[in-house]
């Protein structure tokens, strides 16, 4: 462990639920601190913490919070830039001189200790962040991983190892969280404007990446997803590569989609590794494991090594997640929630399944990437067979005079469209003859899952026994 991070015995989490801020936790548990936080609602991911053994509450209150919390020298607090500035909790910690950091502080403290890569991109990282360390874990090399999501190989979002240097490390842009950061691989999948709440424009967002390329070690590697407009701040000595589907230093090559299935060759400059099966066929994956492909290798990890691990990649909850295959019935959920994720992940659905209706519920996330991508997104919609459209999540944002669903869902071409409350969408799906089902957002819409989940496999027996 950091040794500025060594003297504290007790951590307290602002925001302990949140999938960056639970990784953390499940950290400095496995390291045997008192882990203990507040989060705004109860859900899977807190009570495998509370299981785990931090001490959870759900109202913010200092009079909740345990009292071992309370010793000023040996406690660090940690929270994330979604809590609000008016959170009585974190002021009370601030106002008594504790030792307060954001979570990219101490990601980033924890990253100076290894060999770190670091994963950015408005799309995509969470997916090459998990493909990485299930590539790096199935191999010699083995690695240490702080996940964006949940890896369906190890039902977690945190890896440790007892023998590696590397910690593979998802980047968040928002807030510049990255810039805590010292990788020795830095990944870029993508730069499209996002989070222009934080940025206020997409130049001031693009240049935040460029800073990220600065901060990558002497003798590093980035590896630069081609043609997006990020101009690199390398220094000399660190190694800079391409990547993308089809062309640069990494690519694939004699791709083929058939049967459900996606094998390719992958193209470097130190040779090919062929056929390499995707365990997630999805096509924006080809892309994503020529990135993994290309760091794992980098790495140390062997061809043989990287083709067998890739084909048992088993993918991350809420990123293109099929949870119902059948000749029937189809249902995948995705985290989607920027205009070029849906799009890609409709893209992909349409690809694999060309003559089914494809039904899409789609939960826009906060009113400010609503108001700034209302267009965008509902060309990305009206890809769509059906489109469902939920009410705004709103996470850390007050609402926005005019901006609701509605702005999207006025532009949205497909004929066959609805407005739906979340708390209505279980009796309109139930009235919907379904074939291929999405659900898109990054909201609370994976609350719905296990209902809608039940509500399909019931609409499968119905069919079942009719027929």
């Amino acid at each position: 462990m950091n040794e500025s991070l060594e003297r504290y015995f007790n951590c307290y989490f602002i925001g302990i639920g949140g999938i960056g801020m639970s990784n953390l936790a499940r950290y400095f548990l496995a390291e045997g601190k008192t882990v203990g936080g507040y989060d705004r609602v109860q859900s899977p991911l807190t009570d495998a913490l509370t299981k785990e053994g931090a001490f959870i509450h759900y109202e913010d209150n200092i009079d909740a919070v345990p009292q071992q919390f309370f010793d000023k020298e040996r406690t660090l607090i940690v929270y994330t830039p979604a809590v609000p500035s008016n959170h009585s909790e974190l002021n009370f910690f601030r106002s008594e001189g504790f030792m307060v950091m954001k979570r990219a502080q101490v990601l980033g403290e924890i990253s100076k200790m290894s060999d770190a890569i670091c994963i950015s991109g408005t799309h995509g990282k969470t997916t090459v962040s998990s493909m990485i360390a299930h590539l790096l874990r199935q191999s010699h090399v083995d690695c240490n991983a702080f996940l964006g999501g949940i890896s369906k190989n190890y039902n977690s979002n945190l890896i440790l190892s007892d023998k590696s240097r590397i910690t593979v490390v998802e980047a968040d842009e928002y807030d510049r969280s990255f810039h805590w950061l010292q990788p020795w691989i830095g990944i870029i999948t993508s730069a499209d404007p996002d989070h222009l709440d934080i940025y206020g424009t997409p130049e001031a967002y693009r240049e935040s990446f460029e800073i990220f390329t600065s901060l990558i070690r002497s003798g590093g590697y980035l590896i630069l997803k081609k043609d997006i407009a990020v101009m690199p701040r390398c220094e000399s000595t660190v190694r800079v590569f391409t990547y993308s589907e089809n062309s640069g230093d990494f690519h694939a090559e004699n791709i083929r989609i058939g049967n459900g299935e996606i094998v390719f060759d992958f193209v470097s400059p130190f040779g090919v590794v062929a056929d390499v099966q995707l365990g997630v066929p999805m096509k924006i994956n080809i892309e994503n494991a020529v990135a993994s492909i290309a760091a794992a290798m980098l790495a140390g990890v062997t061809p043989d090594e990287a083709r067998e691990a890739m084909q048992t990649f088993a993918g991350t909850k809420r990123r293109f997640d099929i949870r119902i295959k059948t000749d029937e019935i189809v249902f995948i959920d995705d985290y989607a929630h920027h205009p070029k994720e849906l799009a890609e992940s409709i893209d992909s659905i349409k690809a694999l399944y060309p003559t089914k209706k494809i039904t899409g519920v789609f939960q826009p996330h906060l009113y400010t990437r609503t108001r700034d991508f209302a267009d965008d997104f509902a060309r990305s919609l009206s890809k769509l067979d059906e489109v469902i459209l939920l009410d705004i999540y709103p996470a850390r944002e007050e609402p926005i005079e005019g901006v609701t669903s509605e702005i999207i869902f006025n532009k949205i071409t497909t004929d066959n469209k609805v407005m739906c409350h979340k708390s209505d969408l279980h009796t309109l799906l139930k009235s919907r003859d379904i074939e291929v089902l999405v659900t898109l957002g990054a909201g609370d819409i994976d609350r719905l899952l296990p209902d809608i989940d039940k509500l399909l496999r019931e609409k499968l027996k119905r069919r079942d026994a009719v027929s």
